[in-house]
């Protein structure tokens, strides 16, 4: 007997699409079969006619519990939001796996910083969910407080073991971001040596490139010319800084054969970068944001601008369209959020260069705001939804077969999409946030049922998992594929 069958969707696999049942038992996808060759002893039919059926989202890029680095936020000690509000609006909207952060701090072993973070989301989180391992710090002898943190030798001897031990992918920064925020970022020596670790251990390195000489130096000048609004942060964090950022980056995982995963890409130099290094063969993998392709940093100018920044930060129209124009050509690799759940109050708390919040509570829409302006918008393949929104992630951070595909012996792991939903989309949709950029934003298709491992955790409106159902992945391993580089249009 069969647990769950999908009958009679539209079914996206890693061999096509096509008319499908798809059959589960237990947590597993076991058959994707012919319409109605699989019997009637089946414990559930799931009726998905006129619907597209497509791996459950992941969403590579949140911050669940993180204490927000800003002036004012900091003082008061005041986090985003925690795993059950974040993964209750992923599975909303679509998303069975979240990818978190794992923060080294002074004092602890490399791997126990994902036991600690573990301990934050178990029994906290409607999705699966894993980690990527983050290094925060200069790297620079003599460094202060106010500097940054010293990054031991040692700590980057235990990259490997941290990679072998089912984590494959490490987290750096290459700036601070503002002149505020505590100091995050690591000299490119000691990106130098980390990249050298991962590559030998068949990892891969995330980066938050951004060229810290340049954002200091504007963050200077808008200083001094008293232009310190949210509407300029566009002007610290420019196209300059990702462009040389980027390549610089690039050129040192052509050196040490490292695999990169460049986060946020918001600028078509960025994009450009990419697609050169691409065309030579290397690992590079770049991930963008639905905010980012969407709107422009002219969003900055109204009153509540600071709703739509995430840092870097968004860009101009050509820089929105070169994004879209990666996502569906193959230089970019996903598309994430960049999760950082807040009330509206606090996000509307920072009004500066300095003091806007960072970070979106958008993952609800991800995956049906990229199906909008993606498939419907701008005739995005069905088979490149998936990889933007799931298949390339798994891939990338090691999970791909069992995530990321509709497949025998995957999870089943599903999202149902309703394409004819037509309207206007209403913050009443959504199911943890106060508030959306996109509400009035025209929607075309829209998630309608998500299942995890085989559980329906949301149906129609409603949410019927518990906290209790995600489960920490914990085996992950850099396909091949990955680590070879790109071949045709892979990513």
């Amino acid at each position: 007997m069969l647990d769950l069958v999908v009958r009679g969707g539209r079914v996206v696999t890693p061999w096509g699409v096509g008319a499908w049942d798809v059959a589960v038992q237990g947590e597993a996808i076991v058959a994707v079969a012919e319409p109605g060759t699989l019997g009637r002893d089946v414990g559930r039919v799931i009726d998905a006619a006129g619907k597209i059926v497509i791996p459950g989202g992941i969403e590579p890029h949140a911050h669940a519990g993180l204490p927000l680095p800003y002036p004012g936020a900091r003082e008061r000690k005041v986090s985003a939001a925690p795993p059950d509000v974040i993964s209750k609006a992923a599975v909303c909207g679509g998303t069975t796996t979240i990818v978190d952060f794992a923060n080294w701090r002074p004092g602890i072993a490399l791997p126990d910083v994902i036991t600690e973070k573990d301990a934050v989301y178990k029994n906290h989180s409607y999705a699966d969910y894993t980690f990527h391992g983050v290094l925060v710090g200069m790297g620079t002898v003599g460094s202060t407080p106010e500097r940054g943190v010293e990054v031991p030798l040692s700590l980057i001897e235990q990259v490997p073991d941290l990679v072998k031990s089912g984590f494959n992918t490490v987290k750096v920064w290459t700036t601070n971001a503002t002149t505020k925020r505590p100091r995050q970022m690591m000299d490119f020596g000691h990106v130098w040596a980390v990249m050298e670790k991962v590559a030998a251990a068949g990892g891969v390195l995330a980066v938050h490139a951004e060229d810290e000489d340049i954002v200091m130096f504007m963050y200077r000048r808008l200083h001094a010319e008293g232009r310190i609004g949210t509407e300029y942060l566009h002007e610290a964090h420019n196209t300059l800084s990702e462009d040389l950022s980027f390549r610089r980056t690039i050129r040192l995982a052509e050196r040490t054969g490292c695999a990169i995963y460049l986060m946020h890409v918001s600028a078509k130099d960025g994009v450009d970068a990419i697609a050169e290094a691409r065309r030579k063969g290397l690992p590079i993998y770049g991930e963008t944001l639905h905010h980012y392709a969407t709107f422009t940093s002219e969003v900055y100018r109204k009153p509540e601008g600071p709703l739509y920044h995430t840092y870097p930060s968004l860009k101009g129209p050509a820089d929105g369209e070169a994004l879209w124009s990666g996502l569906l050509n193959g230089e970019l690799a996903t598309i994430a959020t960049d999760v950082l759940f807040c009330p509206q109050e606090i996000k509307l708390g920072g009004h500066t260069i300095e003091d806007t919040v960072g970070g979106n509570a958008a993952t609800e829409e991800r995956v049906g705001i990229t199906y909008t302006e993606g498939v419907v918008k701008r005739g995005m393949p069905l088979e490149r939804f998936v990889d933007v929104t799931s298949a390339n992630a798994a891939k990338i951070c090691g999970m791909y077969p069992k995530k990321g595909a509709i497949a025998p012996g995957s999870d089943a792991d599903l999202a149902l999409i309703d394409p004819t939903i037509d309207r206007p989309l209403r913050l009443e949709d959504l199911h943890a946030a106060d508030h959306s950029v996109w509400a009035g934003w025209p929607i075309r298709g829209w998630p309608v049922m998500t299942i995890l491992r085989g559980k329906v955790v949301y149906e129609n409106g409603k949410l019927l998992g518990t906290p209790s159902d995600g489960r920490l992945i914990g085996d992950r391993k850099t396909p091949p594929e990955v680590l070879s580089g790109p071949r045709g249009t892979w990513g």
